[in-house]
Formats: structure tokens, sequence, C-alpha cells
């Protein structure tokens, strides 16, 4: 269902392409004309939001004077910074952007929902599981690149096989499916708390209106913040297993 003037717009501008295009890959979407739903729009907009405010900051840099927007950015800057300098280590900064883009992307999905009982149609995008899915799936296939990349092929596999040679063979699928299941692990942890919370603020929304949900609203946006910031954790984590190379 499409309730939301923007995916309303977005489906009469690029419907019938995105549509074509689907069907052209063997995916057969329930509307073919319509094809872009209320979260991917919503995911759209946090998308286009960041942009923005990324080039805002590129714009109007300034050492001299710099305005609030650049001091936020500054902040966020700092505060990636010094994780990935303590999880991750020396070269942390090539791994910088991807964690803050990780980190920004699912806060602000994750907030979306603060507006779930007031504008219809809202919903939080994290609490639909293909979109910590997406993210889990994208955060899997950069760290096992970098892994590749650094280590080469031979030493990341030998990564998988443990420190004895005689236990290889069994820790190697060991290996594997715990890598798989980290994917797993990611999208469950995001979606369960955001569902909940979700679900807990609007049957308070629907039982009493006032005073009581605005606590439920704070609860939300709390547990927001700690699901992007252990998302983020997490992937500066699995970048450092895979990167860091063993003497």
């Amino acid at each position: 269902m499409h309730n939301l003037g923007i995916t309303h717009i977005l489906n009469l501008l690029f419907g019938s392409l995105i549509g074509s295009i689907m069907q052209a890959v063997g995916l057969h979407p329930s509307r073919p004309n319509a094809p872009i739903g209320d979260v991917f729009a919503l995911e759209l907009i946090v998308v286009a939001g960041l942009i923005g405010f990324f080039l805002i900051v590129r714009l109007t840099l300034s050492v001299e004077r710099p305005n609030p927007v650049q001091q936020l950015a500054e902040m966020i800057h700092e505060f990636t910074g010094d994780l990935g300098d303590q999880v991750i280590g020396h070269g942390y900064e090539r791994f910088q952007a991807f964690a803050t883009c990780v980190f920004l992307f699912v806060l602000l999905n994750n907030l979306i929902g603060l507006l779930a009982g007031l504008i219809p149609g809202i919903v939080t995008p994290t609490g639909q599981p293909y979109v910590p899915l997406g993210i889990a799936v994208l955060t899997f296939a950069y760290y096992n690149f970098h892994g590749f990349r650094v280590q080469g092929p031979v030493g990341y596999i030998k990564h998988f096989m443990g420190p004895l040679p005689a236990l290889a063979p069994l820790m190697f699928p060991i290996e594997i499916v715990s890598h798989l299941a980290r994917m797993m692990s990611l999208t469950i942890r995001l979606y369960a708390n955001m569902f909940a919370s979700d679900l807990l603020t609007l049957v308070w929304f629907s039982l009493i209106p006032l005073a009581i949900p605005a606590v439920f609203l704070g609860l939300h946006a709390l547990v927001s913040v700690i699901q992007a910031f252990v998302f983020m954790l997490l992937t500066m984590i699995y970048l450092s297993m895979a990167v860091t190379q063993e003497h």
C-alpha cells in the first residue's frame, strides 16, 4: 500500500521504468506500474538528506568560521574516527567513511519511527526485515572484500582455518557458518529491536494519545541511537578481524 505523497510522485516519475527493469531481471512486483513502496521512498529521503548534508558541509567548509553544519560533521567525524582507531587500529581511515555512512543511515531510518504515530503511512524502515538484511549483506560483502584485498586470497582463506593445521578441516566449515551467521545476527538484532520499539509506541498511542506516549518516543529515540551505534561497532569489529594480518 502506498500512503505517502512522495511515494506516489516517485512511482509517477520512475515507476514504469523500475517495474520494467525488475521484470527484465525476473522479478515480478504486484504493481508493475507502481513498484516503489513507502519504505523504499523513506530510504531514498534519508539518502538524499545525507547527500545534501555532505554537500553543504563541503561547499561551506571554513577553517576560520565553521558553521553549525560543519561543526556537527566534525563531531561525527571525530566520534567515528576515535572509535575506528580503538577498534581497527592503524589504517582505520580507509574504512571510516563506510562505517560513518552505515551509522548515519541506520540512525536516521531508526528515528523516522518517531513520526509513525503522527503521519499516516510513516513506518520505521529498519522495522521491516528486508532493510536491516540489505545493510547486513552490504556490510558482509564489504569486510570480506577488504579481507581478500589486504591478506590476499590464500592468506584470507587461511584466516578461516584456525591456528592449528590439524584442526583446519574442522575449523573451516565452522568459521564459514559463523561468518554467514553474522548477516543473520546483524539483521535480527536491528529488526527485532526496532520492531518492538515501534509496536510499543503505537500501542500506547492508540490507548492514551497524550503524555505517556512521549515517554516511549524518548525510549524509541534512545533505542535508535544505541542500535545504530551497535551496528557500526560490529561493522568495525568485523573489519578489524578481516584486515588484521597474523604474524
